[in-house]
């Protein structure tokens, strides 16, 4: 047996079911060996594609993606989705090839030191240079790349360690569940004292409360109680947007309506919350909140985060604990307090229903939000869009709208579409970019061609990088080196054969994403849109707040 025969073996064991990646010269052992395996190799047109669809898979599974590249420019290829996976605590292992070990010692033919260059971007990673520690190596990555707080892990193979031979009797080393600790009882009953004592508490989910599973006790913390909830944009889902306590997202560039409410609460719980998603300063300007840190782990060292106790555990049992305990004795709390700042973003929303041409992004989000299915699932991109989404699309369900706001890196959209669609299949998915983003990675339709996926992407259409002329008409009064050309955007779907629409009417919008979304197959829509609305939306909140 060689050592890819046993690298395969090892995957398998820890049930990897698609490698995704582009073929090199250095990673011919390893693509033979995951041809007579269980494992399918998905071939994508683009490194930044592959680690994408690596990327959001291990975000909605909770196992890790794997994504596969040779050397040299294969690899370096993998840096901006690799580190998206590990500022957005998305579970991820990277697998790169590299030259014989001969060489490795001086300057060679596409050679990089690629663990160094990956050391800054993972939780951990590694080369494998003897073949007898190969399942522990394995193991090690998945194991890190999985655990709380997850993130990307690389593993390095040499091409001539590749084809060495091993030991068939070597096994790969088995996962075993990890139980995290409950949370320590001194620093519960601190929190509890607090929750008590407050009149305003509020609380801001992270993505963390979802990917603990921890939305269930949240509900009936928040709905029992009366204590509102500001999702962070990663974190959208982990309440229903349909709950009277959910007081929708928090992480814009701007003071927006949900701000008033964070500035009257007298305390704030934070709840899986990573300060990658949205700096405290944003929301805690002055430093002077009283705050309760509930997490697997400590809060991070921060001016505006001075957490006044720390519930470090798992979040799920921390929340059972805490609701038993207020179920024995409520809280005593001015209920409601939050009402009219809810209304407020609910008839904002509803306002930008569109009526007529130009069509904006917020008017459309109205439109896909009818049109997706309570438990659909909508994936952003990065742009302009983002933002409204973030505070336009309610969202019902756990993982029903993701968003990168760690890295934050445009062209996820797209391949996560593939992802979802593999990873659920049948269930109804809209992948929502920008122009900007779309071209990024427009080549893995050809992927989700090929595999047979069946989601819609949106591609909102402006001409422009729109976020960035939105940031610069904010501060300077207009924009500048923004402005981009495009090709037909629906004659370039059609070439790849997949059946497109530019609707002109919001009539054929509105039935263009019906028959889209509903028929769960593999399409593309462009939506012209004004970004007019963007600057108007900042003028809005100015007034509101007396600017």
């Amino acid at each position: 047996m060689k050592v890819s025969d046993l690298f395969v073996r090892c995957l398998a064991t820890e049930g990897v079911r698609h490698v995704f990646g582009v073929p090199g010269e250095e990673t011919e052992d390893l693509l033979f060996s995951l041809e007579g395996s269980e494992i399918a190799f998905v071939p994508c047109r683009h490194e930044q594609g592959a680690a994408f669809i690596a990327d959001v898979w291990g975000r909605l599974t909770g196992k890790a993606g794997v994504c596969l590249s040779t050397l040299g420019p294969g690899a370096t290829n993998l840096i901006t989705p690799v580190a998206d996976a590990n500022l957005d605590k998305a579970p991820l292992v990277a697998i790169t090839a590299q030259g014989g070990l001969d060489r490795l010692h001086h300057e060679s033919h596409q050679r990089l030191d690629i663990v160094r260059m990956f050391a800054a971007i993972t939780k951990w990673n590694g080369a494998v240079y003897d073949p007898r520690v190969l399942p522990e190596i394995v193991r090690n990555a998945f194991k890190l790349a999985e655990m709380e707080k997850p993130g990307a892990t690389h593993i390095e193979l040499a091409e001539d360690v590749a084809r060495l031979a091993v030991p068939a009797a070597l096994p790969p080393i088995v996962p075993r569940a990890v139980r995290r600790p409950d949370a320590d009882r001194q620093a519960l009953e601190q929190a509890l004292s607090l929750l008590r004592k407050a009149e305003h508490p509020l609380i801001i989910v992270g993505n963390g409360a979802i990917r603990e599973r921890a939305s269930e006790q949240l509900e009936r913390l928040a709905n029992n109680h009366g204590v509102p909830v500001v999702a962070t944009f990663m974190g959208k889902g982990a309440i229903s947007d349909r709950s009277p306590q959910s007081l929708f997202a928090i992480g814009t560039g701007f003071k927006d309506f949900v701000r008033a409410a964070v500035e009257t609460a007298d305390l704030v719980l934070t709840l899986g919350y990573d300060i990658a998603e949205y700096a405290p300063d944003r929301w805690n300007p002055a430093g002077d909140k009283t705050i309760i840190h509930i997490d697997v782990a400590a809060a991070e060292v921060y001016g505006r985060y001075p957490a006044a106790v720390e519930v470090v555990g798992d979040i799920n049992a921390t929340l059972r604990t805490l609701n038993g305990r207020l179920d024995e004795a409520p809280l005593a709390l001015d209920r409601g307090w939050y009402a009219p700042v809810r209304q407020h973003i609910l008839g904002d929303i509803a306002g930008y229903a569109l009526k007529g041409l130009p069509f904006t992004i917020p008017g459309a989000l109205n439109l896909i939000r009818k049109a997706l299915p309570d438990d659909g699932l909508l994936i952003s991109d990065v742009g302009s869009h983002k933002v409204w989404i973030a505070r336009n699309f309610p969202t019902y369900c756990p993982n029903g709208c993701l968003i990168s706001n760690g890295l934050a890196a445009m062209g996820i959209a797209l391949p996560g579409g593939i992802a979802a669609a593999l990873a659920q299949p049948g269930r109804a998915i809209v992948a929502a970019m920008g122009d900007g983003g779309f071209l990024m990675n427009s080549q893995e339709l050809e992927t989700a061609k090929r595999l047979g996926v069946g989601y819609t992407v949106v591609v909102f259409n402006d001409d422009d990088y729109g976020l960035i002329s939105w940031k610069q008409d904010m501060s300077h009064g207009h924009s500048t080196g923004t402005r981009i050309g495009n090709p037909d955007f629906k004659a370039y779907a059609e070439s790849f054969g997949i059946r497109a629409y530019r609707p002109q009417s919001v009539a054929e919008l509105r039935t263009a994403l019906d028959e889209a979304i509903g028929s769960r197959a593999l399409r593309l829509i462009e939506i012209l849109v004004d970004s007019n609305v963007n600057r108007a939306l900042v003028d809005k909140l100015a007034r509101y707040w007396g600017k």
